[in-house]
């Protein structure tokens, strides 16, 4: 009886990040007939906002299941960027930024992994060290291949890839991958047993540096997409593009469901449904012409809510680390 109940509860702790996706579906919804809003319009915006932060969480699932940390996915995003961007205005070619967005996302990626290897020091060390170092090469490169305080890409050359179906197409072939290698390979099943007990996996002859490589070269792919579709979003670009985004990952990950322990708990999905509620979220606390602080507030709390229950649902099954 106590395992059938303990099976129920674990059912409906999964469906409830999906649940609150659909009442705030329902909110939004109801809310904007009430204010006669453009609800076509008003769904553009939502995905426009939310894909890039799918992208990049979906990505840095790898390194979240880990147990891992990284706080300079923003960052990273907008080096890729500027750097992308310098390689259109030099080659004039679209493929080529794309190219370069990508290469410098991994590269910076493999740079924070490879660190916390060889120093052997926990990850989220090395990428609090990496945040200041690529702030400071933001910097770097718009003073000296920007004009003013930005670098800019012609908007006329990225204008027909400033579309939802385009940017749709971009998630769901990254998903897809994603999905294809955490659900359906031994990555995924070896990462969430390492992210789980550490010291057991290692008894076990998995190799943790090696898995926590290739999470972060995946993470580093999502963040060169990120990088490459903010640049058909917003061709201008400055110290503050991507500022916001290292935090919306970690929001949206822990709204989607997903422990921040990481371990067997861990989903692809937790990213796509988090970043949805949260830019939900986001519209009706807009539509409702709520103070900015008070929005903030208001996440926070959720936030912190979330983390507690999620925590405390896990806190008498998880494995000693």
């Amino acid at each position: 009886m106590k395992n059938k109940s303990k099976n129920i509860s674990a059912k409906l702790m999964e469906a409830a990040p999906v649940a609150g996706l659909v009442i705030l579906l329902g909110i939004f919804l109801a809310i904007a007939a009430a204010k006669n809003v453009n609800i076509p319009y008003s769904f553009k915006n939502i995905v426009n906002q939310s894909i890039i932060t799918m992208i990049v969480a979906t990505g840095a699932i790898y390194i979240y299941t880990l147990g891992a940390f990284d706080i300079s996915l923003g960052a990273s995003m907008c080096v890729s960027a500027l750097v992308g961007a310098m390689a259109y205005n030099a080659t004039q070619s679209v493929v080529v930024m794309l190219l370069v967005c990508v290469g410098c996302a991994v590269l910076i990626s493999l740079t924070s992994s490879v660190l916390a290897s060889v120093f052997n020091l926990p990850v989220f060390v090395t990428t609090i060290a990496m945040l200041s170092l690529l702030n400071a090469l933001s910097l770097v490169l718009i003073r000296v291949n920007g004009t003013g305080d930005v670098i800019q890409v012609p908007a006329m050359a990225v204008m027909k890839l400033n579309t939802v179906w385009f940017k749709l197409l971009v998630m769901a072939a990254f998903t897809a991958l994603c999905v294809l290698t955490f659900n359906y390979m031994k990555l995924g099943r070896q990462q969430k047993f390492t992210g789980g007990n550490p010291l057991c996996a290692k008894l076990s002859g998995l190799n943790a540096k090696k898995l926590s490589i290739i999470g972060f070269m995946m993470a580093g792919l999502g963040v060169g997409l990120g990088a490459f579709l903010t640049i058909t979003y917003a061709p201008t670009l400055s110290r503050n593009t991507a500022s916001s985004v290292g935090m919306d990952v970690i929001i949206s990950i822990v709204f989607g469901g997903m422990p921040v322990s990481g371990g067997a708990r861990s989903k692809i999905h937790a990213a796509i449904v988090g970043a949805l509620s949260m830019t939900l979220l986001s519209q009706i606390m807009l539509m409702l012409n709520l103070d900015s602080g008070i929005s903030q507030m208001i996440k926070a709390v959720i936030f912190l809510a979330v983390v507690y229950v999620s925590m405390f649902s896990s806190r008498k099954t998880i494995l000693p680390r």
